[in-house]
This record gives C-alpha cells, structure tokens and sequence, in this order.
C-alpha cells in the first residue's frame, strides 16, 4: 500500500513539472509575436460580429421604411385613380358652379370656297 501512495502522491507533480516544462519565461518570450497574432485576430473577430450586427439592423430598418413608402404609394396611387374618375370629377367642380354636360358637343365644320 505504501507504494501506490507515493505513485498518487508524485502524480500531480509530474503533471505540474510537465506543464512548467512547457510554460516558462524563455517559451513565452519566444512565441509572444504569435500570442500577439492570437489576440488581433480575436480583436477582428469580435469587431466583425459587431459590424455584421449593426448591418443587419441597417438592412431591417432599410426594409421597414421600404414597406412604409410602398404602402404608402400604393394608397396615394389609389387615391389618384379614385380621384380620376369622371364621376368623382363631377363632384369635386360642382361646388365651384361647373356642371357635366348632357348633350354631346357640337362640331363645327369650315367650308371651303
């Protein structure tokens, strides 16, 4: 029993050796150029997110002002067509005293001599 104590016991310090082994001063300055990288490339990334972020709001809000004036158009062109008519005409100038003609207009023919 004694024996599988000591190998327990040397276990965790074998790891922390290995991991000191790998991770020291010399390791650390030697790739801090690629720590470097790792870190701007974590900057551009979080910054890509952001600005993929605020072009979907854009395109959103794009599209709801787009929905709005097609709305909108379509009701002023109803409006106009509505308006267009000859009936709709025919009330719109009658307060002004103008009212629709019954007979059909006369033509007038030039003679020639």
């Amino acid at each position: 029993m004694p024996d599988t104590e000591k190998i327990k016991n040397d276990e965790p310090s074998t790891l922390m050796g290995g991991i000191k082994k790998w991770f020291n001063y010399q390791w650390i300055v030697k790739n801090i150029y690629f720590f470097l990288f790792l870190s701007i490339l974590a900057v551009i990334y979080i910054y890509n997110g952001h600005y993929a972020e605020n072009t979907i709001k854009d395109i959103n809000r794009s599209a709801k002002a787009l929905k709005e004036l097609q709305y909108e158009y379509k009701t002023v062109k109803g409006e106009l067509m509505m308006r267009g008519k000859q009936s709709e005409l025919a009330k719109a100038v009658e307060s002004l005293g103008l009212k629709e003609l019954k007979t059909p207009p006369i033509k007038i023919k030039e003679q020639k001599k």
